[in-house]
């Protein structure tokens, strides 16, 4: 895919979720665009292609601990342009009256929580400095209510607000906030049914509807200029790369 050489130069971007799928395709996207890349991943051994490469600054863990995302940030040294929440996990396909407190809690724990405490952390470093740009990566699930389970579903609503409210809130500071929501991506997320009836509700209504797979590269794109100063005079938006499904 084409890439626009130097475009990051002289920038640094955090980028979540980076060992597999879309985080994985954003951060070598930057690398390759010239930034100074920090990446996380919950598997530090996903993580061991950029030691390979030897191009990026690894922090492996948990962002539902704090302590990970303290560390994550202060990995930025004070000096921080972007930052991508690209790390999520799935619900099962859920419903509301199948979804137990245990699954509930932990997706909005990764999915809206972690994302808080990393727009939050970056807010605060971005507003000391000359501003930055957010990416936080939602889902056609918050487009719509018949493409995930309950859990899921709300969780990425949920970012979609939050992002539009730090929007609001700090663009005086220089900072941009925006949303991609992809459609089906050919990622490793785990998405195994855990409800017959879920599944077979979204699968029909999928069968008929939904556009063809992307690959994580054509999600890493779109990041990528939201991210970048092309798309400074957005903010707040909600950029749909799902070949059409939401026009559905």
């Amino acid at each position: 895919m084409h890439t626009i050489d130097g475009r990051f130069g002289g920038k640094t971007v955090i980028v979540t979720g980076a060992g597999s799928g879309i985080g994985l395709a954003t951060a070598n996207r930057l690398l390759r665009e010239g930034a100074q890349v920090i990446v996380n991943d919950i598997d530090s051994e996903r993580l061991g292609v950029f030691a390979e490469q030897g191009s990026a600054v690894r922090v492996a863990g948990d962002l539902t601990d704090e302590g990970i995302v303290r560390a994550l940030f202060e990995a930025a040294d004070g000096s921080l342009d972007g930052l991508a929440n690209v790390a999520g996990i799935m619900d099962g396909f859920l419903p509301v009256g199948e979804v137990d407190d245990a699954t509930w809690e932990r997706v909005f724990a990764v999915n809206v929580t972690a994302v808080m405490r990393c727009t939050r952390a970056a807010v605060r470093q971005m507003s000391a400095s000359s501003g930055g740009s957010i990416v936080n990566v939602a889902s056609e699930a918050a487009l719509r209510g018949s493409a995930a389970g309950a859990a899921y579903t709300a969780a990425k609503h949920a970012v979609v607000g939050l992002s539009k409210n730090a929007a609001f809130m700090h663009r005086a500071d220089g900072i941009r906030v925006n949303v991609v929501a992809p459609g089906a991506v050919r990622t490793g997320i785990e998405a195994t049914p855990r409800s017959e009836r879920g599944f077979a509700q979204i699968a029909g209504l999928l069968g008929a509807i939904r556009p063809s797979t992307a690959e994580p590269e054509d999600i890493a794109a779109a990041i990528a200029w939201l991210l970048s100063d092309e798309s400074k005079n957005v903010n707040g938006a909600v950029l749909s790369s799902d070949a059409g499904w939401s026009a559905v």
